[in-house]
């Protein structure tokens, strides 16, 4: 049953496709659209997932009415239903002709519009209706969103982040706690770990400290590789320099050593036994809970899960860990700055194109920062000792609208200033500054997904996450790796291979 309904699916999928290319003109004029479009409707449906907690505003919402009155554009929400899957469900509208206006691509779906001719060039309409968008995301990057494509169009407004968005954490009274200072070298950390484990850092009476934990498939322990000089990105590797040139990081000797060390936390009860099992709630809740001790994030994120810390453990405090040496090995946090795709328009739905610009537009416009920030009066933010605090998501409240993805150091750090209690303020500022020293923007920044056109299964990172599993976990030997590399090479990698070098060279 569950082939069959991939595989309809999919046929649905191609057939929607196929509609789009088919009932569009493959010539844009694009002065034409701009006649034809300025009258249409001004309600635009955009779609995103993984959204937080909340209520998806309707359109009496006075966050959607505060931005139409703004814009001339009513913005309505769009999210997968509750335990659905994201990128079936997008499939499905697709599908089924239930296209939004503008949407965030997720699971590879990007490649498959401009593959068919389903996606709308923007480079033309994006000066003219976006301007705040085109002017402060760099040339750099729309150089990046240039080189995905052989004919050099941009179709789609790419993400930029100028920080690193991720860090190795660790709690500081644990290390306190057990009298140890910060680790140098990977063998220092697994003293700490061992530390962590024996010692009751927690200081609950109980046996029940994870020194160190990641999420199911090996997603979420990045840190783990790091120290390896292994190029990762939530649990799957990446695209860097190796030998001298672009290679994928999961087939090097920097992973099998990685893979060797990991495994060795596993066999000792230093990793936690149910790492390649923990759901992202649960694993949240193990750290929530002061059970883990070192684990790897966002910094921009750890409010609310600080606040959860601090009620079980009042001396609860978060820092930056400085990646420890591994000898023969540079470590690096991987740092991806530019060119993953963030908003498309699907050209299906060009008649509306303008409307979208003009309202993405509104998010970028420094003018309207405040309240992108903060919101409503109420509904997301209230007014303590005349301060505009964050009111924390729940499933009751209604979820903020927002569009912008491109953070700088001065917009992090104002957000920090913005919306973290006085007392967290410097504490993450701290992390950002041992993660920033630790940051490095790999070759394959911007990578984009048509370099695995026919290899679905090397983009999914499949084999690599089974190996990495069994051999972790002990179920297979270490001397499997080598078996790995060369299934991977067999399924295609030498091909994936030849196309990201070209593309690197192409870029650069």
């Amino acid at each position: 049953m569950y082939l069959n309904k991939r595989w309809l699916s999919g046929i649905l999928l191609l057939l929607s496709f196929i509609c789009i290319v088919g009932c569009s003109s493959t010539e844009t004029d694009n002065t034409q659209t701009t006649n034809d479009t300025e009258e249409e409707s001004k309600h635009v449906r955009v779609f995103k997932s993984h959204l937080s907690k909340g209520v998806l505003p309707g359109s009496d919402d006075p966050h959607v009415q505060y931005v139409l009155e703004e814009t001339g554009v009513e913005y309505e929400l769009m999210t997968p239903p509750a335990g659905s899957d994201a990128t079936e469900y997008i499939n499905m509208l697709f599908a089924s002709e239930d296209y939004p206006d503008i949407f965030r691509p997720i699971g590879g779906m990007e490649r498959t519009l401009i593959q068919q001719g389903a996606a709308l060039p923007l480079e033309d309409l994006l000066p003219e209706y976006a301007p705040n968008v085109w002017n402060s995301i760099p040339e750099e990057a729309w150089d990046v969103v240039r080189s995905a494509t052989p004919d050099g169009h941009i179709y789609y407004v790419p993400k930029v982040y100028m920080i690193p968005e991720r860090a190795a954490l660790l709690r500081q009274d644990w290390l306190d706690n057990v009298g140890l200072e910060m680790p140098e070298t990977v063998d220092e950390y697994k003293e700490m770990l061992i530390a962590f484990r024996d010692e009751d850092p927690n200081g609950n009476g109980q046996r029940d400290e994870i020194p160190t934990s990641g999420r199911e498939f090996g997603t979420w322990m990045d840190h783990l590789f790091s120290m390896f000089g292994v190029a990762m990105w939530e649990g799957q590797p990446e695209w860097d320099i190796y030998e001298d040139e672009i290679q994928y990081a999961g087939i090097t000797e920097n992973m099998r050593e990685a893979i060797a060390f990991i495994r060795e936390l596993y066999e000792e009860g230093l990793l936690d036994q149910e790492t390649f099992l923990n759901k992202s709630d649960v694993w949240t809740a193990k750290i929530n809970n002061n059970l883990v001790g070192s684990w790897y994030h966002l910094p921009a994120n750890l409010g609310e899960r600080y606040d959860a810390m601090k009620q079980g453990d009042p001396n609860a405090y978060v820092v930056g860990m400085p990646l420890p040496n591994a000898e023969g090995f540079e470590g690096f946090i991987t740092q991806k700055s530019m060119g993953e795709p963030e908003w498309m328009i699907p050209k299906a739905s060009e008649e509306q194109a303008i409307a979208s610009l003009q309202l993405l537009d509104f998010f970028y416009d420094s003018e309207f920062d405040d309240f992108i920030r903060f919101g409503i009066e109420g509904a997301q933010h209230e007014v303590i000792d005349g301060e505009k605090v964050l009111i924390p998501a729940t499933d009751e409240t209604p979820i903020a609208l927002g569009m912008r993805n491109l953070t700088t150091q001065e917009d992090m750090d104002l957000r920090i200033e913005q919306t973290f209690p006085d007392e967290q303020q410097q504490m993450v500022k701290d992390i950002f500054e041992v993660s920033t020293d630790d940051a490095r923007r790999i070759a394959g920044d911007g990578l984009p997904s048509t370099v695995y056109e026919g290899y679905p299964d090397i983009q999914s990172h499949k084999l690599f996450q089974e190996y990495l599993t069994k051999i972790v976990i002990g179920e297979w030997p270490l001397e499997r790796f080598d078996e790995f590399v060369d299934r991977w090479y067999q399924s295609g990698g030498e091909q994936v291979t030849a196309n990201v070098q070209e593309w690197y060279e192409r870029l650069n």
